[in-house]
């Protein structure tokens, strides 16, 4: 069949990848993937197998979609153990199982990529892939606008529905011009926090990616392994992740570290490109108070206004992103099971939990700290 997986990412030429790629996002692109996968972060041992399908006619790779064959269902942000255990109570295997997404990254983006006609003919494919493979099915993670379309009304996806909370920058002149659009009091609520990390003596420094030196990676390893050691798991991302991507995407990458006293104590390592600030990782050497706020949301929210960023995605969960002027925000996954009385019993579910979801995206509106009208 026309589907050809591809093991490596390193063996397909990054023009024409990233030709395939419909906007700048970093995290579909070459760059990303591939750094990945020759880091280490990725492979057999890590139940992250690379297994992206590409689309051929003719000798030309015309569609792709980046995925993974998983034996477990860490690190993907849309959590579906629940079916796993109901599959292995009723003697049904789920895993293998096969996973379109980015790898430990909730962010929405285009997953069937290049030709919308030929990434259509793929997905209608991937069911007979799945069989060929003895894959339990397929889960399509975190899509966008230009791709949704492409599942609705096929009775073999399921959709299912998630929130995130996202900061939008409505032209703010600077942090004060976004502050007089809040509730008196949760203003100075958000105030009285910025002003206690400044009253510690904290100060922060923006680094892009090329101005990071090798020791200053090693400090942003520390600090995100750390937000895993603490809670007894290994970091999902190797050391040298962070370097190749430095190497390869310098430009996409921002930096803040956090000092006190002139030593590095925290920071918060982000992706941007030419719309959106993308918070992914975190960390410090020990606990402060509110300095998680102020170097996670308050310095991003800054430096979003200051360099034209509409939008600032701080990824997966975080209900107490709602307070700091963080929106609901709707997200979309699909899902494909090959065994029939499983995909029923996951579409009655999915059903159940989109108008909860839905219930709760009005009810944390209500939780926002904007002046009302």
């Amino acid at each position: 069949m026309p589907i050809t997986p591809l093991n490596r990412l390193v063996d397909f030429p990054a023009e024409l990848w990233d030709a395939m790629v419909p906007t700048g996002q970093p995290f579909q692109r070459h760059a990303f993937l591939s750094a990945l996968e020759e880091s280490g972060s990725l492979g057999p041992h890590s139940g992250w197998q690379p297994e992206h399908l590409l689309w051929r006619e003719d000798d030309q790779i015309l569609a792709a979609i980046p995925g993974y064959r998983k034996r477990h269902s860490a690190g993907e942000y849309v959590f579906d153990q629940g079916w796993a255990e109901a599959s292995e109570r009723a003697g049904i295997r789920y895993y293998p199982k096969w996973l379109g997404a980015v790898p430990f990254s909730p962010v929405t983006g285009a997953r069937l990529l290049g030709d919308p006609a030929a990434a259509a003919q793929l997905l209608d494919n991937l069911p007979e892939y799945l069989a060929q493979q003895h894959l339990s099915g397929a889960h399509i993670n975190f899509t966008d606008a230009s791709n949704n379309p492409l599942f609705t009304g096929k009775a073999e996806w399921l959709q299912r529905t998630g929130l995130q909370y996202h900061w939008h920058n409505r032209g703010y002149r600077d942090f004060q011009d976004f502050l007089d659009t809040l509730a008196s009091r949760k203003r100075k609520q958000m105030r009285k926090e910025r002003g206690s990390v400044a009253a510690q003596g904290f100060e922060f420094e923006w680094l892009e990616g090329a101005q990071v030196s090798e020791a200053q990676w090693d400090f942003v390893y520390t600090c995100y392994a750390n937000t895993y050691l603490v809670r007894g798991r290994a970091p999902y991302l190797t050391r040298d992740f962070f370097s190749l991507l430095a190497q390869k995407m310098p430009q996409h990458l921002r930096l803040v570290l956090t000092t006190l006293g002139g030593q590095p104590v925290a920071m918060a390592f982000s992706l941007v490109d030419g719309e959106t600030f993308y918070g992914r990782y975190w960390g410090c050497l020990a606990e402060f108070d509110r300095l998680h706020f102020e170097t996670c949301f308050y310095q991003g929210m800054d430096y979003a206004i200051a360099h034209g960023l509409s939008r600032f995605d701080a990824g997966a969960q975080g209900e107490h992103k709602l307070l700091r002027g963080f929106e609901p925000v709707i997200t979309h996954s699909w899902h494909h099971l090959q065994h029939g009385g499983l995909q029923a019993a996951v579409d009655n579910f999915l059903q159940e939990e989109r108008v909860a979801v839905l219930q709760w995206e009005q009810d944390a509106r209500q939780a926002l700290p904007y002046r009302q009208a």
